[in-house]
C-alpha cells in the first residue's frame, strides 16, 4: 500500500458493547448494552443514506430484502464467528472449576470478560485508521480474524496441557490467551458493526441488528452449550452412544482446531471477493460521516463530567454489588457440589423463548417518562433471588443421588433461574429505555455506548471481586490430624500428609451472599431514590456543554 492510502478518520458513531460474564447471569445472553446502540446506529445511518442519495439527485429503486440476502447472510455468519470464542471463553471457568481451581484464580480468568466493556477505549481508532484501497471495515476485519484464527490453532495445540499441567492449570497463560481472544473479537464486532450499516440498504438496514442478536447468540450457543455437552462423556454416554466411552465426542483441542480453520478459511474468501460499499441497481454508494479522533475523546470527556451523568455514572457503576455473588460464584458452586457443567449449561437453552418475549412485555411498562421506577421495583426481588440461589446451592449436596440428580431438582434450578431472568430483564430494558430517553440526540451514538460501557463495567468489576473473595472468606480446619490447621494451602497440604483432611466449617460464598445482599438493600434504601430523581432533571441538564 502507498501511504496515500492510509486514512485517518473518525466518526462520532460508537458500538455497542457486547460482553460475557460467568454462568448464571450470562452464560446465555451476551451483551448489556447491544439493544440501543443498534438502534441509534440505524438511525445515522438513514441520516447518511438520505443524504447520499439527495446528493446524486435521482430516485432509488426499492432492492427489498430478497435483493440483500448475500449480505445479511454474510452479517450474521460474521456475528456467529464472534460468538464462539465468546462462548468458548464462558465455558472455561467451568472446566477450570471440575479441576478444582481456587476461586482466586477464577477472579483471575475473569478479566477475560472485561475487553466488550471497555472497547470504547478504542473504538475511536478502529474507524480512524484504514487503508482506503482495501477497505474502511476490511482492513481491521480482516488482520482481526486471521489473528483469532491464528490464537485458536495456537490453543488447539496447547490448550491440554495448559489445562492438565502437574499440580494445577495455567490459569496465568490462558487467562492471556483468551484475553487476546476477547479483545480480537470485540475489536471486530466494532469493524463488523460499521460495516453493518453501509453494506445493507437504507431499507434493509434494520436487519443489522438483527442479525448482530442472533448470530451473537447462536455463536455463544455453539462454542459454550453446545461444546460443553459434546465434550462430557457423561451427556454424550447417556444421550448420543450405544457403547459409552471415557471421552465426549469432541475435545477442547478439536473444537478449537475446527474454528480457528473456519476463521482462516472464511476471512480468506472475504478479504478476496467482497468488496466494501458495492452498489448496483437501486443503491448508491454510502458516503459515511467522518470526525477527528481527537475530537471523539475530548466529546467523551465532555459528555462524563456532566454532573448529572457523572452522578448516574457512579450508580452504575454500585449498582451491581448486591448481585455479585449470585451472579458469578452460583454456578461455580453448583459444579463444585458435583452438578454436572453439561446439565449446566443446557439449562440455557429453555430460557430462550423467556429472554425473547421478556424485553417485549417489559417495554411497555418502561415506554414512559420514568423508566427507572421498573429497575427501582426489581430490584429487592432480584436481591432475594440472590438468597434463593444460596440456599440451592445449600441444599444440592442432601439431593444427589448415585446417578445424577433429580428431575425435580432441575425444575428448581430451572425456576429459580427463570425469576432470575425476569429481575435480571426488567432492569436492564429499564436501563437501557432510561439511557435512550437522556441521551443527547446530537450525538446519540457516543452517549449511549459511554452509558452502556459504564452499565458494563457495574457488572463487571463487582463479579472479579466477588470471586477473589470467596477463598479469604471461607475457614476451614484440619480432621484427623492434631495440632494442625487449614489456613494456607501448605498448611492443608501438611494436614493431609499427616492423615488428616481439610473440611470446611464456613463456606465464604454464603458469607459473600448475605454481604451483597446487605450491601444491596442499603443502596435500594439511599441511593436507588437518587437514581429515581434523576428522572425528574431537566432535559437541558443531560446536554452535553458543546451543544447547549
Amino acid at each position: 500500500m502507498e501511504p496515500s492510502d492510509v486514512v485517518s478518520h473518525t466518526n462520532r458513531r460508537q458500538r455497542k458493547l457486547v460482553g460475557v460474564s460467568l454462568p448464571n447471569e450470562s452464560m446465555h445472553y451476551l451483551d448489556n448494552g447491544e439493544m440501543s446502540g443498534s438502534e441509534v446506529e440505524e438511525d445515522e445511518a438513514g441520516v447518511l443514506i438520505r443524504r447520499s442519495d439527495s446528493e446524486h439527485g435521482r430516485n432509488r429503486v426499492q432492492p427489498g430484502i430478497r435483493g440483500e440476502l448475500g449480505n445479511v447472510s454474510l452479517l450474521l455468519f460474521l456475528y456467529v464467528l464472534q460468538g464462539i470464542p465468546l462462548g468458548l471463553a464462558g465455558s472455561i471457568p467451568l472446566i477450570l472449576q471440575s479441576k478444582n481451581v481456587s476461586y482466586k484464580e477464577q477472579a483471575f480468568f475473569s478479566f477475560v470478560f472485561w475487553p466488550f466493556s471497555l472497547k470504547l477505549l478504542w473504538a475511536p481508532l478502529v474507524d480512524a485508521l484504514y487503508f482506503s484501497r482495501f477497505g474502511r471495515r476490511k482492513s481491521w476485519l480482516v488482520p482481526t480474524q486471521y489473528l483469532l484464527g491464528l490464537f485458536m490453532l495456537y490453543l488447539s495445540l496447547t490448550v491440554n496441557s495448559l489445562l492438565q499441567s502437574e499440580g494445577s492449570p495455567k490459569v496465568v497463560t490462558l487467562t492471556a490467551v483468551f484475553f487476546m481472544l476477547a479483545f480480537l473479537a470485540a475489536t471486530q464486532d466494532i469493524a463488523v458493526d460499521g460495516w453493518a450499516l453501509t453494506m445493507l440498504s437504507r431499507e434493509n438496514v434494520g436487519y443489522a441488528s438483527t442479525c448482530n442478536s442472533v448470530g451473537q447468540t447462536a455463536g455463544y450457543f455453539l462454542g459454550n452449550v453446545l461444546f460443553l455437552a459434546l465434550e462430557s462423556a457423561d451427556f454424550c454416554n447417556k444421550y448420543l452412544r450405544v457403547e459409552p466411552k471415557d471421552t465426549g465426542i469432541v475435545t477442547l483441542s478439536d473444537f478449537l482446531f475446527f474454528w480457528g480453520m473456519v476463521f482462516m478459511v472464511s476471512t480468506t474468501l472475504v478479504a478476496i471477493f467482497k468488496r466494501e460499499n458495492e452498489h448496483g441497481k437501486g443503491r448508491s454508494k454510502v458516503q459515511e460521516e467522518t470526525h477527528c479522533v481527537v475530537e471523539t475523546y475530548k466529546l467523551l470527556f465532555s459528555i462524563i463530567k456532566m454532573p448529572t451523568v457523572f452522578t448516574f455514572c457512579l450508580l452504575l457503576l454500585t449498582a451491581k454489588i448486591g448481585f455479585s455473588a449470585a451472579d458469578a460464584v452460583t454456578g461455580l458452586k453448583l459444579v463444585e457440589a458435583g452438578v454436572p457443567k453439561a446439565q449446566l449449561a443446557l439449562l440455557a437453552v429453555p430460557m430462550v423463548p423467556l429472554q425473547i418475549l421478556l424485553p417485549v412485555v417489559i417495554s411497555k411498562y418502561t415506554a414512559g417518562p420514568r423508566p427507572l421506577d421498573v429497575f427501582y421495583k426489581a430490584f429487592p426481588f432480584r436481591l432475594l433471588i440472590g438468597l434463593e440461589y444460596a440456599l440451592v446451592v445449600w441444599w444440592t449436596p442432601s439431593v444427589k443421588q448415585e446417578g445424577g440428580f433429580p428431575v425435580y431438582y432441575y425444575t428448581v434450578v430451572l425456576l429459580s433461574y427463570a425469576a432470575h431472568q425476569v429481575a435480571l430483564y426488567s432492569m436492564y430494558v429499564a436501563c437501557m429505555a432510561f439511557h435512550a430517553k437522556v441521551s443527547d440526540p446530537v450525538i446519540g451514538g457516543t452517549y449511549m455506548t459511554l452509558l452502556n460501557t459504564v452499565t458494563n463495567l457495574g457488572g463487571n468489576w463487582p463479579s472479579t471481586v466477588a470471586l477473589w473473595m470467596v477463598d479469604p472468606l471461607t475457614f476451614k480446619e484440619c480432621q484427623g490430624a492434631v495440632g494442625q490447621s487449614c489456613d494456607s494451602p501448605a498448611e492443608a497440604g501438611l494436614c493431609v500428609r499427616e492423615g488428616g483432611a481439610c473440611v470446611t466449617t464456613l463456606d465464604g460464598y454464603y458469607v459473600e451472599s448475605v454481604v451483597c445482599v446487605v450491601i444491596g438493600l442499603a443502596w435500594w434504601v439511599w441511593l436507588g431514590k437518587k437514581m429515581r430523581r434523576l428522572q425528574q432533571e431537566s432535559p437541558a441538564a443531560w446536554r452535553c456543554s458543546i451543544n447547549k
